[in-house]
Parts: structure tokens; sequence; C-alpha cells
């Protein structure tokens, strides 16, 4: 049985593909205890001006791979 933090890596693992060929990134920073996944945006998705676009695509994908998770955050660093 996986936990809650291996199922969001493997919802992320699914568009880093995707961010990787623009040069960038999605890590997961922590899940919170009231199921709120932060997450980092790395390389070129940091700065990029659809940076939003990129963290909704990684909501929905982790939303939809993991029920229990009610939001996705960005973490600025």
């Amino acid at each position: 049985m996986s936990t809650l933090h291996e199922d969001v890596e493997k919802a992320i693992a699914t568009i880093r593909p995707f961010l990787n060929a623009d040069g960038g990134d999605m890590e997961l920073v922590e899940i919170t205890d009231d199921h709120i996944a932060r997450v980092r945006l790395i390389g070129a998705c940091r700065e990029c001006h659809m940076s939003a676009m990129t963290l909704r695509a990684g909501e929905d994908a982790i939303r939809s791979s993991v029920p229990a998770i009610m939001k996705v955050e960005a973490v600025i660093t």
C-alpha cells in the first residue's frame, strides 16, 4: 500500500516530462495535516510567465490521481 506522499509524487511524475521539456520541474515540499500539497516550481518553471498554468496542471494531475488532496499550493522561495 502506497502512502499519500508517494501517490502525490507519482502524480507529479506524470507531468514531469512536459515540465522537463521546457527546462523546469515541480517538487513536492510537504503535505499538510489538512491535506494540502505544497509544491515548488523549479528551473524555468519558477519564473515563467505561464507558471500559474503550470501550477494548475499540477493541481489537476494531483487531485485527479489523489482525491484525498484538497488543494495544491505553490511555495515561493
